[in-house]
Formats: C-alpha cells, sequence, structure tokens
C-alpha cells in the first residue's frame, strides 16, 4: 500500500493515531482507577499529596493534542503512463513539446555506444518517428523547439559537448553541429545540459560541470542559424559558485533553465545542492531562491509564473511561487515498478507543457547513478532502477490542488 493511501486511513477508527489516542485515554483511566483504589474516591486521578498526577496530566494532554489535530498531505494527483520507449532501447532524459503538440525525446546512454535515438510521439503517446541523429554521442540531454518552427530542434549533445541542430522528419542526414562552446579545464570539463531562448531568439545553455551559463546569438536565417566555429560566449561564470555540483548529489550543478514570463529573471536549478538559483538580467547577480527540492532537475513555468520543478531524487513534481519561493504544490510519487514499467515517476528529469497548458510531460530518467560516478553513488532509488526494463514518458494534469491549510 502506498503512503498516500495509508493517510487516507488516519481519519479511520482502528488506524495508527485512533489507536494511539484512544490507548492514551484507557491508561489514563486505568491510572485513574488505580489513584481510586489507593487514595479512595475523593483522589481519583490525584497522587497522594492531592496534585494531579504528571503521568495521567501527560497522557490526556497528549490525547487531547492527537484529537485536535487535522492530518493532511499534499493532494499529489495521478500521474499517467504517457509513452513507452521501445523496449530494448536506453532510457531518455530531454524532453520538449511543438506547437503542433508533438512530443520529442531523445536517448541518454552515457555508458554506451552508436549514435542517439530520438522518438517523435503524437499528443496521445503514440509512437509517430524512431531516428538515429546524424553525427550524435549516445548521451543527448536537453533540447527545445526553435522559436518560429514546428519542429526544427535544438539538442544538446552531452558527450560531445556540443548543440546539434536536428530535423526529426528525416531518417538519414538529420543533423548539423550548431553551437560550440569555449574550452574549460578539465575537469571539471563541460557538462552541458539544458537550454532555452530569450524573447528575441537567443539560446542560453546550462553546464552542470563549469559552473556557467552559456549564451548564443544565431544567424537570422535557416543557412546562418548554426555558426559551430563561433562558439557561445560567457553569460554567467563558468565556477559561478550557484551553478557549481560543490560534490552534491547527483554531481550536476546549472541543470533546468527558464525565464519567466516578462524576461527579466532566469531561474536555473542546481541539482546536486537542491537549490533554484534566481538570476535578474539587468544585474546576473545570482542568489539562491530556494532550497530543499531533492534533486532539483528540469524546470517548466506557467503562465501564471509558477516553477514547475522535477525533484529527481524524491521522485515528484514541486511547484513553487516564483515570489516567494514558497512550495504551493507537490504532485506525483513513485509507486512501484509493474512488469518492468515505472508506475508514477522514478528519477523524473525534464517536464514540459503541453500547447493548452493542461499537461505536464516529464521524462522518467530511470538513470543508477552508480553507473556513471566514481566511486559509485548509491541512492534509495537505485535499486528499483535496475527493476526497469523498458523506459517511459509519464504525464500529469498541470493543475495546481487546493491546499488544506488553516491559520
Amino acid at each position: 500500500m502506498g503512503w498516500r493511501a495509508r493517510l487516507t486511513f488516519v481519519r479511520r477508527e482502528g488506524s495508527a493515531p485512533c489507536r494511539t489516542r484512544r490507548k492514551l485515554v484507557e491508561f489514563a483511566a486505568r491510572h485513574a482507577a488505580q489513584r481510586k483504589t489507593i487514595d479512595g474516591p475523593r483522589h481519583r486521578m490525584f497522587n497522594r499529596k492531592g496534585r494531579f498526577g504528571l503521568a495521567t496530566f501527560a497522557c490526556v494532554g497528549l490525547a487531547i493534542a492527537i484529537s485536535s489535530t487535522v492530518a493532511v498531505a499534499w493532494n499529489r494527483g495521478a500521474v499517467q503512463s504517457f509513452a513507452l520507449i521501445p523496449s530494448g532501447f536506453p532510457m531518455v532524459e530531454g524532453l520538449a513539446v511543438g506547437p503542433d503538440g508533438k512530443v520529442y525525446s531523445p536517448t541518454f546512454n552515457p555508458t554506451g555506444s552508436g549514435l542517439t535515438q530520438l522518438f517523435t510521439f503524437d499528443p496521445q503517446g503514440h509512437l509517430l518517428k524512431q531516428v538515429s541523429i546524424t553525427g550524435s554521442s549516445p548521451a543527448m540531454l536537453g533540447l527545445a523547439v526553435i522559436p518560429g518552427t514546428i519542429n526544427a530542434l535544438l539538442v544538446i549533445d552531452f558527450g560531445a559537448s556540443q548543440v546539434l541542430m536536428v530535423d526529426p522528419t528525416k531518417d538519414t542526414n538529420n543533423a548539423v553541429p550548431c553551437i560550440t562552446v569555449p574550452s574549460v579545464p578539465t575537469p571539471p570539463g563541460h557538462g552541458l545540459n539544458a537550454l532555452t531562448f530569450d524573447a528575441a531568439g537567443n539560446v542560453y545553455i546550462s553546464d552542470s560541470f563549469a559552473g556557467a551559463i552559456w549564451v548564443y546569438t544565431p544567424g537570422k536565417t535557416a543557412s546562418t542559424y548554426c555558426s559551430p566555429s563561433t562558439p557561445a560566449t560567457p553569460w554567467l561564470g563558468p565556477n559561478d559558485p550557484t551553478l557549481l555540483p560543490s560534490n552534491g548529489v547527483p554531481p550536476f550543478g546549472a541543470n533546468g533553465v527558464e525565464f519567466n514570463n516578462a524576461g527579466d529573471t532566469m531561474f536555473v536549478c542546481n541539482t546536486a545542492m537542491d537549490w533554484i538559483v534566481k538570476i535578474p538580467v539587468a544585474t546576473k547577480t545570482p542568489e539562491v531562491f530556494t532550497n530543499s527540492i531533492n534533486g532539483c532537475d528540469g524546470i517548466a513555468i506557467d503562465r501564471s509564473d509558477h516553477i514547475w520543478a522535477a525533484a529527481n531524487q524524491a521522485d515528484e513534481i514541486v511547484v513553487v511561487d516564483s515570489t516567494t519561493g514558497k512550495a504551493i504544490a507537490k504532485l506525483g510519487d513513485f509507486d512501484g515498478v509493474n512488469h518492468g514499467v515505472t508506475n508514477g515517476l522514478l528519477f523524473p528529469a525534464s517536464p514540459a507543457f503541453s500547447p493548452d497548458g493542461k499537461w505536464l510531460y516529464v521524462t522518467n530518467l530511470e538513470l543508477d547513478l552508480r553507473t556513471v560516478t566514481t566511486p559509485p553513488d548509491t541512492t534509495v532509488g537505485s535499486d528499483w532502477t535496475t527493476q526497469v526494463t523498458q523506459h517511459s514518458i509519464a504525464r500529469l494534469t498541470a493543475k495546481i490542488p487546493p491546499i488544506q491549510s488553516t491559520p
């Protein structure tokens, strides 16, 4: 039985809190009876000096406190399995949704070989097309549809520290190098992870290992959009302390990156530190905006400027008020592995909204960190990931449930 199911029983007679309350009252009654036997009727529930017994007082007080406490929890909604990656293919991390509602996701196989596979799904989760990305490494991460196009993609090649422009409709010759970044010392080297655009179409790329945000200004035409010979430039960092992983787990610093709707503030997840970092565009002065999002991975920002962050170590989506840093919803959970497929969320990585804003799609990365870290990082989800034999993409209703709260 999942913990959410157990929580529904707390108000029922026979559940642990009810039994505890009943036992406390019974204990107080027994204690009173003993005092009556020893001291007579007039001194019931009092000690021999005529004072209320401390044990009785404590138990009755605790019983009253328990009986007056309302047990509440986050309404986590329901997680649906949106799409299954074809059997035998690696896990997926990045995800993008086109203006026509198609969903794109490439494979991420940092310990493997061969070309990355790119999957295209329709809005109902049916696989429309699968292609090998020309000239790619086996490990691709964040991707996005270029603004003003239907399906021209920028896809981060994590393994090659570059960004490719990809045409998902072509079976061959479907990708070209598009954006490169300046060299940095190795270690740590580059860890290009996620990307986004500003209103002018400039491309911003997070670098998990270098602790940086890179910016690239594309050409104005299709033929000049990409210029791999002209590297992106530093927008923030390298080695910015708010963007470095600093020996945290998972060992990725700057990750999901998005602007607010006004375009005057950038928000960046720092996965290793469990932070959302806030960066005003005017000053480029980063600050830790909010803490304790366990494995803050990808983010998406809705039309109300709420930040939807994938907590990859808590197997949940945390919705954060972008003004205060307060959590206003926690959605989804891990509910086991059934016949090799995750129920719910397991190492959720990249969230993205449907064009109408009604759905949130999120990849289940299902990554066993022990396979990619030295020394191996064991997490509470590590053994669960080994049970997954077919990878998946989940979806949730993009609705913030009401919170049960009292002043």
